[in-house]
């Protein structure tokens, strides 16, 4: 496995994997790699390409008063996975590389992006957009592989491949969750033990939201109703936002349309503050 920091070392190491007669997947993210990560690259792997991580806390998609300075950094034990994983190449930018003083170009989606996180966090997609149109030039991968725990995520990247014809596949994988039910997360490693019980009541409100549409309800605020209920018991969360949402728009829905809509959440634990999400 090569171990790359520099834009134009990833642009040559992609070239000759091009030239080798390979395809290349790229699986973006902040590192801190896990079990959700290394899901996705099994992902990319299946597809027969050469895979290309990026591991790059992008301080572009954080606020003033959010996590950048704690986020967790895990350079030595993403290697490891990685290589274990089978990862052709991983790619660890630092700031300065890939934002060279004097960097003013940003990247914004003005729909989907204003729902959900993008209220809560306005500089999020801004900036992950903006991150990810230059991994997207440095590696020219030929499919780009993401969560689908990030579901926001996902639906603002879809639009911006098709609104600016970008020649990339998107596949997506399904969230990976602990056997306690907490979906993976690098800021799980925030939690204490006794927030992280907490938490747990947030995935179980989510399983009875779907077992609720499965017995007919279709009804969005009455599974909100029921959601926030189950979440408020807990006194250590505070909700963010609980909504029934069109998967592909991120657009708020009053009935539930199966196949096509998820239940999102954003919440507090204490200080700390996760996502999660179900389709319903």
């Amino acid at each position: 496995m090569q171990k790359l920091d520099k834009i134009n070392d990833m642009r040559a190491a992609a070239a000759a994997l091009r030239q080798g007669g390979r395809r290349v997947a790229l699986v973006p993210t902040a590192g801190a790699l896990h079990a959700g990560h290394a899901s996705l690259i099994r992902l990319a792997r299946e597809t027969g390409a050469a895979v290309v991580v990026s591991a790059f806390v992008n301080p572009l998609q954080f606020g003033p008063s959010e996590d950048l300075a704690k986020y967790p950094r895990t350079p030595s034990s993403d290697a490891l996975l990685a290589e274990k994983e089978g990862v052709d190449v991983l790619f660890a930018p630092s700031v300065e590389e890939m934002y060279p003083k004097g960097f003013s170009t940003h990247l914004q989606e003005e729909v989907i992006s204003k729902h959900l996180c993008g209220i809560a966090r306005p500089a999020l997609f801004r900036g992950m957009l903006t991150c990810w149109m230059k991994l997207f030039n440095i590696v020219r991968p030929d499919t780009v592989v993401m969560g689908e725990k990030d579901a926001q995520q996902v639906a603002v990247v879809r639009k911006a491949v098709a609104d600016l014809l970008l020649p990339v596949e998107l596949l997506t994988g399904p969230a990976v969750r602990d056997a306690d039910g907490l979906v993976v997360s690098a800021r799980n490693s925030y939690l204490t033990p006794t927030q992280r019980e907490e938490t747990l009541a947030v995935h179980a409100a989510l399983r009875k939201a779907r077992e609720m549409v499965d017995a007919g309800v279709k009804s969005a605020d009455r599974l909100v109703a029921e959601v926030t209920h189950l979440i408020a018991a807990k006194r250590r969360l505070r909700v963010i936002y609980i909504s029934v949402v069109d998967r592909h728009t991120m657009e708020q829905l009053r009935e539930v349309v199966p196949g096509q809509c998820l239940m999102a959440i954003s919440y507090w634990v204490d200080e700390v503050r996760l996502t999660d999400s179900m389709p319903l």
